[in-house]
């Protein structure tokens, strides 16, 4: 190898750990406007045309594996628009949503962040998280899944087009699903 062929594959490594560290410090900023409950902060980081979806999933035989998530379109516990979650947000900020009064306390963290596939403006970003939230005295839940987002580069930062939370409980035992992923 040349020294410009080690300069190149040397600036290209560097430019995929920059692109790297600028994501999962999106995610971890994301994950305390949560925790903070600036939840009006948080929907600014979705892109207009966004879609934030969480299917039911199912127990599949393993033949039956691509039938164990239901799809958009189907039953889901979220499948929604920019406009859906801002209607969430507002309902949290208005002092009449029941599940969250008083607020839970939460904690995300988000792991195994994986860029999938560059798209030039967009990136494919795979995830793990664990969301833990305690409420009340006694009420305790844990959900622990992964994400599917498209990220799209916005002024220096990013803007989330796509979320899909895949989550590894097929059963949950929640009081409320009022929280975000």
């Amino acid at each position: 190898m040349t020294i410009d062929q080690d300069i190149a594959v040397g600036s290209d490594r560097l430019a995929e750990m920059l692109r790297q560290f600028e994501v999962e410090r999106f995610y971890t900023d994301e994950a305390a406007l949560l925790d903070a409950h600036r939840y009006e902060e948080w929907a600014q980081l979705f892109s207009d045309d966004t879609h934030y979806f969480m299917p039911i999933r199912r127990t599949r035989l393993w033949r039956e594996l691509d039938k164990e998530f239901t799809k958009p379109g189907e039953i889901a516990f979220f499948d929604d628009n920019k406009q859906i979650l801002l209607g969430r947000v507002a309902k949290l900020g208005s002092g009449t949503a029941w599940a969250e009064d008083p607020p839970s306390r939460t904690r995300h963290i988000v792991t195994n962040v994986r860029v999938v596939e560059d798209r030039g403006g967009e990136l494919e970003v795979h995830s793990n998280f664990i969301l833990y939230r305690t409420r009340l005295k006694s009420e305790e839940t844990t959900w622990i899944g992964s994400r599917q987002d498209l990220l799209r580069h916005h002024e220096g930062s990013f803007l989330i087009a796509r979320r899909h939370i895949l989550l590894e409980q097929t059963l949950l035992l929640s009081q409320n699903l009022s929280n975000f992923f």
